[in-house]
Formats: C-alpha cells, structure tokens, sequence
C-alpha cells in the first residue's frame, strides 16, 4: 500500500517531465516526496522498547531538505546551486543518522568500491564542470560517505530497516550520478525516467528504514 501510494504520483510527475508539463511536475513532484516524508513520519509499524527516535527525526529532517531541493531544481536555473546545497544538507542528515544510530564503521569492503566508482563518474565529468568542479566534488564525497555509512550500518547491524536504508543510499548514488553526467556531460531522453525513478527508490528506502525499523 505504501508503495501504490508513492508509485501513482511519481509516476505522473515522470509522464510530466516528458510531455512538458510544468503544471504537472509543480504538483507531482513534491506530492510524492511529501508522501514518503508521510511514510517516515508514521513509523515504526510495530512498538520496539528502544527506538531510536533520533535516528527517525535526522532522517525527517533529510527528506525535508531534499524536498527543498527538489522544488529548487523545478524552479529557474540560477536556483541549480540552492538545489545543490539543500540536497548536500540531506546527505549530512543521513550521515548523521547511520553513524548514530550504528556508529561510524571503516568497512573498507563497502568503501573501496564506491571510492572507485566515485573516481569513474569524476573522471567522465572533470572536463565538463568548469565553474562547478569544487562544488561537485564536495556533493560526490558527501553522497559516497552517506552509502559507505549506510552500507557499513546495513553490515553491522543486519536488520531489515538498516538494509533498507543501504539499498536506498545506492539508488541515491546512482540517480545523482546519472543526474550529473546528463546535465555536465551529455544530455540523453532516459535520463530523467532513470534520475527521477531511482531518486524516489532511494527516498521511500530510507523512509522505509524508519518503519522498517
């Protein structure tokens, strides 16, 4: 049920990027990551003795800034940068939220791979950055540390919320990921279907956590 309830906005807001519907966008786009803010607000689905409300509240607190980001990136390009920034203070939030809720874990198993994907993706952008080369090399550290927490947790604590939590971490990568090599590198029509579908994947996962528990 809560999947349905994601799945019928997002997939509105995707058909609207496509048939250049602004109007649809404006209202589907933030509807669905207003629902999955829903979703996170509403958990646990059963009573656990030592929830961790803090972990539930830092990951609140990261949908909402990416929901500031998502209504940014709807709006003119001069407003790319706060979108930028507004998505950045989500990933710190989650950061914040697998390391206190798991503490910090060097897991190099899950960090050297994403080290060398970060390096690919960089390598493909570095000529086309111009201007935003430091900015999109904080963004990259920031989204990689965010997945090697939430992969590191997911290690440590081998419970259905932490796996949820580091499945979504790597859609997120992937998004952003497919997000910059369009816009920096080279436009191509699947890339907001990909963006888009895999964004919302990586948020109802780690909303999902919350409930999950």
């Amino acid at each position: 049920m809560m999947i349905l309830l994601v799945l019928i906005p997002a997939v509105l807001a995707i058909w609207g990027e496509y048939r250049k519907s602004r109007w649809q966008v404006y209202i589907f786009k933030p509807l669905t990551t207003l629902l999955i803010i829903w979703i996170a607000l509403n958990g646990p689905l059963d009573p656990v003795v030592n929830y961790n409300w803090l972990y539930k509240w830092l990951i609140v607190v990261g949908l909402i800034s990416c929901l500031g980001g998502d209504v940014f990136l709807m709006l003119p390009e001069r407003f790319f940068i706060a979108g930028l920034v507004s998505f950045l203070i989500g990933h710190l939030f989650y950061i914040a939220a697998f390391v206190g809720d798991g503490g910090f874990h060097l897991a190099l198993g899950w960090l050297l791979p994403l080290v060398v994907y970060g390096l690919v993706v960089y390598w493909l952008l570095h000529a086309h950055l111009g201007k935003m080369r430091g900015p999109v090399i904080v963004y990259v550290l920031a989204i990689l540390t965010m997945a090697w927490q939430g992969l590191g947790r997911w290690s440590a604590l081998n419970t259905p919320g932490a796996m949820a939590a580091a499945a979504g971490a790597l859609f997120f990568v992937i998004s952003d990921s497919t997000l910059a090599l369009d816009r920096f590198r080279q436009k191509f029509i699947s890339a907001r279907l990909i963006v888009l579908s895999t964004y919302w994947a990586a948020q109802f996962l780690i909303a999902y956590s919350v409930v999950a528990v």
